[in-house]
Formats: C-alpha cells, sequence, structure tokens
C-alpha cells in the first residue's frame, strides 16, 4: 500500500523515500499498541522524525497536522522553547531522585503550583508515570481509606458503562470491556454498572445505584463531561454534578478520571470545575507535561490522606510506589508548563478556538451523508459515521483520507476523533475541518 503522500495545492502525491525503509526497521524490531504487527506496514504508519509547532514531521520531511494531539498528550505544541529550556535546565540539576520516602524540590514546586488548581480539599499529590497508574492508585487508596477507617464491606466499585480506564488490570476493570479487552475479562474484578453518557436516564440510574450499594461501595468513578475512549461521548454538567452529590450524601468517596479532559481539553483546566464536582480522588495524566514526559498524579483530598497517618510502617501506611513516579524532569516539563498555560491565557484560547470549530463543524460536517452525529465540549470532538452496512471501516479510511491531505486524524472505530492541541490556530481549525470534510467526501462519495 502507498505511503501517505505530501500535499501540494491538495493534491496527495506518493513519494518513496527514507521512511518506507523506517517501516520496515521498524516493524523488525518493534511492537506498537493496539496495532495487528502482521500488517502493521500496510497500513501506511507514518514514522516522525522531528516537529515543529503543531505539525509532525516524517521521515521523508512531510508535514502533519497533528490534529489528535499525539494521542491527547499535546497541549502547547511541539518543540515549545519554554519547555525545552525547562528540561535542560533540570537535566543539569538532576533527571530523577526516588520518592520513596525521599523528596525531589521540583516535584515539591510542582505539587505546590497544582495545589490551588485542582478541584479537591486540600489536596496530596502521588505522582506516577501514566494515567492508568493513577487510576490503579486511585482504587486502591479507595479501597484501603475504608480498611484504614475500619469500615467493613466497603470493597466494591461503581462505574459506568462504555468506560474506559486504561489497560492495567484494576483500570481494565473499571472498563466496559469490548472486543479489545475480551481476552482479558478473567483476570478482571467484578464492578457494579449503570450506564453511560449513551443513555439519556443515566444520571438517574447512577444515582440510585449509589443508593441502593452505599454499604458496600468503596467508590464510584467516572469521566467527568467527556467519556474519551467509547468515542467521546458526553454528558450535561448537571448531571454529573448530581451523581457527584448523591456519592457525598451516601458517603461514597467520588474518583474523577481527567486523564483525557484534563489541563484545558474541555475549556476550563479540569472539566470536573464545570461539574461542580470536588473529587476525593482525581487522576490526572496525559496533557500534564504538555505531551513531554511521561507523568501522572492521583491527587487526595485531605480527608483521604489524613486516613494514611498512623506509626511508622504500621498497617495504615499505604505501600505502593513506582521506581520512576516523581521524576524531577518530567515535573520539572510540568511546571513550566502550568505557567505557560497562565501566562500565555490558554484556556481563553480554547474557548475561542471550540467557537469557531462548533461553527465549522456545523457547515461543513453536521448532517451530512455518512454523519450520524458530531458531540464536542471544548477542544473535544468525536463525529460518529453512518456507514450503510457492517466492515466497511469508515474511521479508519477517513482517517487516512485525512493524512494524505496533510492532517493527523485517528479513529475509534467509525468515530473520527479531532482533538488538537490547545494553541491551534484559526487557520489550521480551518485545515484541520477542509481535511475531514474532503476524507468524508472521498469515502462516502458525497458531494460538498
Amino acid at each position: 500500500m502507498d505511503r501517505p503522500g505530501r500535499v501540494v495545492q491538495n493534491q496527495a502525491v506518493t513519494v518513496a523515500g527514507a521512511g518506507d525503509d523506517w517501516v520496515a526497521r521498524d516493524a523488525a524490531v518493534v511492537w506498537h499498541g493496539f496495532t495487528q504487527m502482521a500488517v502493521y506496514a500496510e497500513n501506511a504508519p507514518l514514522v516522525i522524525e522531528r516537529a515543529e509547532g503543531r505539525e509532525l514531521i516524517d521521515a521523508d520531511g512531510r508535514r502533519y497536522l497533528d490534529a489528535i494531539s499525539s494521542l491527547w498528550v499535546n497541549t502547547l505544541g511541539h518543540n515549545v522553547p519554554e519547555l525545552n529550556a525547562a528540561l535542560a535546565a533540570q537535566a543539569a540539576q538532576v533527571a530523577h531522585s526516588t520518592m520513596l520516602g525521599h523528596g525531589n524540590t521540583v516535584v515539591v514546586e510542582l505539587a505546590e503550583a497544582l495545589a490551588p488548581l485542582v478541584p479537591v480539599a486540600e489536596p496530596h499529590f502521588l505522582f506516577a508515570a501514566d494515567g492508568a497508574v493513577a487510576v490503579e492508585q486511585a482504587l486502591k487508596i479507595a479501597f484501603q481509606y475504608w480498611v484504614n477507617r475500619g469500615v467493613a464491606g466497603r470493597t466494591s466499585f461503581l462505574a459506568l458503562g462504555d468506560a474506559y480506564h486504561g489497560d492495567t488490570i484494576g483500570a481494565l476493570s473499571l472498563g466496559d470491556g469490548g472486543v479489545f479487552s475480551a481476552v482479558f475479562e478473567p483476570l478482571c474484578f467484578p464492578v457494579h454498572r449503570t450506564p453511560g453518557y449513551a443513555d439519556p436516564g443515566w444520571a438517574d440510574k447512577a444515582c440510585a445505584a449509589i443508593a441502593a450499594g452505599a454499604g458496600e461501595l468503596a467508590a464510584i468513578v467516572l469521566e467527568p463531561l467527556v467519556q474519551g475512549a467509547s468515542g467521546l461521548l458526553c454528558a450535561e454538567a448537571a448531571d454529573v454534578q448530581r451523581v457527584g452529590e448523591a456519592a457525598r450524601a451516601a458517603g461514597v468517596l467520588l474518583i474523577c478520571d481527567e486523564v483525557a479532559t484534563g489541563f484545558g481539553r474541555t475549556g476550563t483546566l479540569f472539566a470536573s470545575e464545570q461539574c461542580g464536582l470536588q473529587p476525593d480522588l482525581l487522576c490526572l495524566g496525559k496533557g500534564i507535561t504538555g505531551g513531554y514526559l511521561a507523568l501522572s498524579a492521583t491527587v487526595a483530598s485531605g480527608e483521604v490522606y489524613a486516613a494514611f497517618l498512623g506509626p511508622d510502617l504500621g498497617p495504615q501506611t499505604f505501600f505502593h510506589g513506582h521506581s520512576y513516579g516523581g521524576n524531577a524532569l518530567a515535573a520539572a516539563v510540568a511546571l513550566a508548563h502550568l505557567r505557560l498555560l497562565e501566562r500565555w491565557d490558554v484556556l481563553a484560547a480554547v474557548r475561542a478556538r471550540a467557537a469557531q470549530l462548533a461553527e465549522l463543524l456545523a457547515a461543513r460536517v453536521v448532517g451530512r451523508p455518512g454523519v450520524r452525529e458530531v458531540r464536542q465540549r471544548g477542544l473535544m470532538v468525536g463525529v460518529e459515521l453512518a456507514p450503510p452496512g457492517p466492515g466497511l471501516r469508515w474511521g479508519r479510511r477517513v482517517c487516512a483520507g485525512a493524512v494524505r491531505r496533510g492532517v493527523l486524524l485517528r479513529p475509534l472505530g467509525d468515530v473520527v476523533v479531532l482533538m488538537p492541541p490547545l494553541t491551534i490556530t484559526e487557520g489550521e481549525v480551518e485545515r484541520m475541518v477542509a481535511a475531514l470534510a474532503a476524507a468524508l467526501d472521498e469515502v462516502t462519495g458525497a458531494t460538498a
């Protein structure tokens, strides 16, 4: 299969080059996640060599607007001088030192900077390296919280339909299964589950389940406003708030997974803010370092944290930690990233570009043949397609068409995800929607 070509006046030109050799070398030694390696090379993968601004540049020098933020992690664009400088400065100090029983100045500074920003009362931060691990930590903390308090029976969790919280076993247990995780179901523990955001009555059913199961629930886990990996399913803020209030009334811990929605994607720094939520445990990741380095955090309220205080090495201790948890390089970049979000007034830009994006999608995508629904919260967009038959892989084909036009998109089944960096420009929003519309025309056979 031909690799995506260079875009010249909106016409794709296929040029064989160094990238083809890199694909062969890649396939010979690398195993890619969520990828069938038997056909990896046939699916025209990009092999990225460098990046500038919001563009990725492949081994042949072709440029692609990174309209998925490199899997939802990039916020300010690539190769940001201020973040590069923060990384280099920290490397000259210390790259990493253990956080198990010891501290690091830049990690303390990051926690201090985050503390007044997160919607958690008296927050304490347990750092890790990946969003799924942040969720895993939250599960263990919620479980042990009740043990430490001497409350028996609070050992189960409530999760929503269509949920996705990561691929470690605890996080996978919270997820709503599907073809990708079915093989691992024997490894997972059971959870209580009520419908997700696709069900108009999801909030009522969740509130009822919380009230009915309060005596056995350790926590409810949800993604505020947007269920990302399920195809950008969206909820109303008032409904999410009602569920949070039900948890509080029943004495059930509330865990908010903001790995995807955190750090400005929805127009506020955290989606929980729009929902009036004050979670007991908050999971952060992805955008925390602007897409530079692996870092995540589980944020515990003061009340939860206090339940783990006791004698040295006593049973109240949280015996959990990772070698690279609280990495100094990542913390330094995350701290610089927080400062840039404020200095550049990024959230105002997100709201402006989100409004522009909504207008363009309404004009060029909503209601057209082959499009079932467009869902949007801030700069998180899911375009659900309506193929006329099974097995047509419209999502993959539309994204491939966009890539040929120099815009990197990624499908979730037949949902095309648009999630650009928060600093995307007005012109780049137009470029992104134009590539999507042209790819839709190509796949569906519709006329603009």
